[in-house]
């Protein structure tokens, strides 16, 4: 196993700011855990918090009663359901370094917010069900990192359970995903008879149970590990840190079994913080003037308060609490009075952060997502994006009496990334556009429980939605001549509504000097 990475660099600084902000990110590990639903990615979770220290008494999505209240799902209609539905933020310590644990939605609906999230990590574990290797939304979600060159390690879950034989499961995503595989441990047993793992490159047994060297499991291991060690790549570091080998764990989160063997490797060769790309140049994470990305807005967190938080991850230099820093979308000074991490809904202030830590900032809708906070230079971090939604719905209002307050809890909800809204220019009642249904119940319970609006859906004459751009005078025309199906994003932007992909192409045909976007970069004048 590589030497841990958690010292100092031999050619960091020796003193003063710059020292201490290279000595910081080098124990800072930032990532995500990503999955196809029921992988297990939750429960994962859960005991990643547990083992390291975080929490005294893991859940599980699937236990009843109390033990089912997993901290890193705690909205209402997460806890009803058994699932994620949007990505909680917990920050902890574990073998000298501070982990930044992203747990993003596991439910395609919510594809939006996990790809937000996946520009704010530096790595990702993929959770893979053993009995079930690769699936849809694994290949999905993999794709994703592979765009943005996100290092990957792989959790092959649920070896306690029936599962498929570990090398047709390393050659699965070795063809599947076009990612070569380097075991870093062996399961030692099957199913009911699954006790622990094997470590290959410390040459240790971890097991709940004392085997003799004759026990069946043993003599399978030993065959096991001589064809690997013949057959298969060995780790390299290099390799992971681009994207193109993945080290391979086995283990069960149910039996907590495997979760120690992730996290020592993520101390280990886990990735500091990243660079970071913006439109004008790229942002060293060692640099020593702050720069942070807001990728995630929640509101509501605390109903008692009507909270409204926005998640930056800061992205170089060193975060203090009370310092001013420059909002570069609107221009003007915002300053940090309580910076906060998080433990899931918990909180604490933040007196100082470093760059792949990730920060709660609460505000009054002054921050949105894609926005970028400096000490005054003015950068845009990239590939922040809106994705056209695939389903339009009107809302219908129950009670006409509470039209301003459905108003207000649409936009702060859109502007948390809930759903997408848009305002039809003739003054028609709003639509709102979502990637699944899914996101429509979440809508609704939330309008429900957290502002005491209850609404309905009506359809829509329209399927697709597309940002139009070009020439201001040839924009106004065509929306005065489409004004039916013309809306307002909720930044103000023009977009044209379709009732068929036909009828699309050929507004796009019949308008050439005009462009039709599926894709709205955040943070991005569009017009």
């Amino acid at each position: 196993m590589d030497a841990p990475v958690n010292a100092e660099p031999a050619t960091a600084p020796t003193s003063g700011l710059a020292a201490t902000i290279a000595r910081e990110i080098a124990r800072r590990r930032t990532f995500a855990i990503i999955s196809h639903p029921d992988a297990g990615k939750t429960t994962l979770t859960e005991r990643i918090l547990r083992a390291g220290g975080a929490i005294q008494m893991a859940g599980n999505v699937r236990a009843k009663g109390e033990r089912r209240r997993t901290r890193s799902d705690w909205m209402g209609i997460e806890r009803d359901r058994g699932i994620s539905v949007v990505t909680s933020v917990m920050t902890f310590e574990y073998g000298g370094c501070i982990f930044n644990l992203l747990d993003t939605p596991g439910h395609e609906d919510f594809s939006e917010d996990t790809y937000r999230t996946l520009t704010a990590v530096d790595a990702a574990v993929m959770v893979i069900d053993a009995a079930k290797g690769i699936e849809d939304r694994t290949r999905k979600l993999f794709e994703i990192c592979r765009l943005r060159d996100i290092p990957i390690v792989t959790f092959i879950n649920k070896m306690d359970r029936e599962a498929q034989d570990p090398f047709t499961l390393l050659d699965e995503i070795s063809s599947a995903l076009a990612l070569d595989t380097a075991p870093a441990t062996w399961p030692v047993g099957r199913a009911a008879q699954f006790v622990g793992t094997y470590d290959l490159r410390a040459r240790s047994l971890h097991v709940s149970t004392p085997l003799e060297q004759s026990d069946p499991r043993m003599v399978q291991l030993a065959e096991d590990l001589e064809l690997a060690e013949a057959a298969l790549p060995v780790f390299d570091r290099d390799s992971f840190n681009a994207g193109h080998l993945t080290p391979v764990f086995f283990g069960s989160a149910m039996k907590e079994i495997g979760v120690t063997d992730l996290l020592d490797a993520l101390v280990a060769f886990g990735p500091p913080p990243r660079d970071q790309a913006t439109e004008s140049r790229t942002v060293r994470a060692d640099e020593t003037g702050l720069t942070a990305l807001v990728f995630k807005i929640q509101a509501n967190m605390d109903p008692n308060h009507r909270d409204r938080m926005a998640f930056a991850r800061i992205c170089s230099g060193r975060l203090e609490r009370g310092m001013r820093l420059k909002h570069v979308r609107i221009g003007k000074q915002f300053a940090l009075h309580t910076p906060q991490f998080f433990f899931a809904r918990d909180r604490q202030l933040a007196e100082e952060a470093f760059a792949g830590d990730v920060v709660g900032i609460p505000n009054h809708g002054t921050l949105r997502i894609g926005d970028t906070l400096t000490e005054g230079e003015d950068l845009r971090f990239t590939g922040v994006p809106h994705f056209a939604p695939e389903i339009l719905r009107r809302v219908r209002l129950d009670d006409a009496m509470k039209a301003k307050k459905l108003r207000q809890a649409l936009t702060e909800l859109a502007e948390e990334g809930v759903v997408q809204l848009f305002r039809p220019q003739d003054g028609a009642p709003p639509i709102v556009g979502v990637v699944g249904t899914l996101q429509l119940d979440v809508l609704q319970a939330r309008l429900s429980g957290e502002y005491g609006v209850a609404i309905g859906f009506e359809s829509t004459p329209y399927n697709l939605a597309r940002w139009v751009t070009g020439d201001r005078a040839k924009l106004e025309t065509f929306a005065m001549a489409n004004r039916s199906a013309m809306a307002d994003d909720l930044d103000g932007d023009p977009v044209f509504l379709a009732g068929s992909a036909f009828m699309m192409r050929r507004t796009a045909e019949m308008n050439l000097d005009l462009s039709f976007h599926d894709i709205k970069q955040i943070g991005i004048e569009t017009r």
